[in-house]
């Protein structure tokens, strides 16, 4: 791509971008004089879209007007509602409607879906994550690994980037995968790694998996709404996500499971159940048998949180109007964008770990004096630029195709030029 190092370019394209109007459908936080903040920390909590409030009032509504009977009556009834965000949900991750549910939040559902394809039989005993695992990833695996009496020390197989480099190597992961995949029983990796910001090959990792005999989920926390995914022709067996990142759907919002459709009717499957799981036509009978429901919605357990989950749909929304190809299309040059001024203008002072080969909307950056990394991620936010900072040592900055422009990338730079001559 080319790119030019002047304002008047950046503001060319963004009044090219076939994206601009969508910046209009959210909320941005005002600085303490009133004017927009620079936001680039939407891969950590993304901006609330100003349809999310009619969505949660019309709820709101309907609860006062209807009271209990709001459950088959209203705008949308509360019983089938979380089917509202199936289809939608399933066109962001490339699956079949019956392979996809909205559920709990993320770590409930990463737990949920090791229960039932977390088996460890004979030498199959250990599970391969990254390192560094999201923290939360790495407690649910160590707390599973315990739960079925296995030591962590012997069975967790963690992969780490090669010495002097950031990000995971595929050639590392595959020889991992060769070398322990007779006794891996499962493979829990990210769709995009949330310190570094690389998308992994989940296709490939997908298949080198079952080569071996493994089963193979991801973490989709920092993917989903970001890039192009096919979990579905990728044969992927699960995956769980959040909403509340890329997805724009609200702190703590509900979040996402995905399970393959071979596992639609598989009673061999150990499982947690809850009634909400149940097959819909005798739920109401009260019968002590557990009867799932074919498909995701058959691990559900309560009937899902309404208030949590209209936001969600507020989401969806947008996303169904303007598709992933376009949002990955502005993403890939935004990114690049920032990536090429970064290069020419911060070289000096700050290395982007995130590959060149494998981004998405988000660039890692580490400063190259890091015991500087804390002070300039806090001078930026006095300076009314939002990002965020990773132990030990990374501002991650994410330009999201959805709001951001390209003045805004420019004008981030301009800033970290400022604070780092001081």
């Amino acid at each position: 791509m080319t790119f030019q190092d002047d304002t008047a370019y950046a503001l060319e394209e963004d009044r090219l971008d076939p994206l601009s109007e969508y910046r209009k459908l959210f909320h941005i936080p005002p600085d303490k004089r009133g004017r927009s903040q620079l936001y680039l920390a939407g891969n950590s909590l993304g901006l609330q879209p100003k349809s999310a409030r009619r969505y949660v009032d019309e709820e709101l509504d309907d609860w006062q007007r209807y009271a209990v009977e709001g459950h088959f009556f209203g705008r949308r009834p509360w019983m089938p509602y979380h089917e509202l965000a199936t289809a939608a949900s399933a066109r962001l991750v490339g699956a079949k409607d019956i392979e996809v549910v909205c559920m709990n939040t993320l770590t409930v559902n990463l737990h949920l879906m090791m229960v039932s394809f977390f088996r460890p039989s004979g030498k199959r005993k250990k599970i391969l994550i990254e390192k560094p695992a999201f923290p939360s990833d790495r407690y649910a695996v160590v707390s599973q690994l315990k739960f079925h009496g296995l030591d962590p020390a012997e069975n967790l197989i963690e992969i780490a980037p090669r010495e002097s480099e950031f990000f995971l190597a595929e050639q590392n992961i595959s020889d991992t995968i060769d070398k322990h995949g007779d006794e891996i029983a499962l493979i829990l990796l990210p769709g995009v790694q949330y310190y570094s910001g690389q998308v992994l090959d989940m296709a490939e990792i997908t298949r080198l998996g079952h080569n071996k005999g493994c089963m193979v989920g991801f973490d989709l926390a920092h993917a989903i709404g970001n890039i192009p995914l096919q979990l579905h022709d990728w044969d992927v067996d699960f995956a769980a996500w959040c909403t509340y990142k890329y997805m724009n759907s609200g702190p703590g919002a509900i979040g996402g499971c995905y399970i393959n459709k071979r596992y639609a009717e598989d009673d061999s499957l150990s499982r947690l159940a809850g009634w909400w799981g149940h097959d819909k036509s005798s739920r109401f009978r009260m019968g002590p048998e557990f009867i799932p429901i074919p498909g995701a919605e058959g691990w559900q357990l309560s009937n899902p949180p309404i208030l949590s989950l209209a936001p969600v749909l507020a989401s969806l929304d947008i996303f169904d109007r303007v598709g992933i190809p376009a949002l990955r299309d502005k993403s890939t040059k935004l990114t690049s964008y920032l990536a090429w001024l970064v290069d020419k203008k911060l070289d000096e002072h700050i290395q982007i770990i995130t590959p060149q080969h494998a981004r998405a909307s988000q660039l890692s950056l580490r400063l190259r004096r890091p015991e500087l990394g804390r002070e300039v991620q806090k001078r930026l936010g006095i300076r009314g630029v939002i990002c965020d900072w990773r132990e030990p040592d990374v501002i991650r900055v994410a330009p999201v195709p959805l709001y951001n422009r390209y003045t805004e990338v420019y004008r981030f730079v301009e800033v970290m030029q400022e604070l780092l001559a001081t």
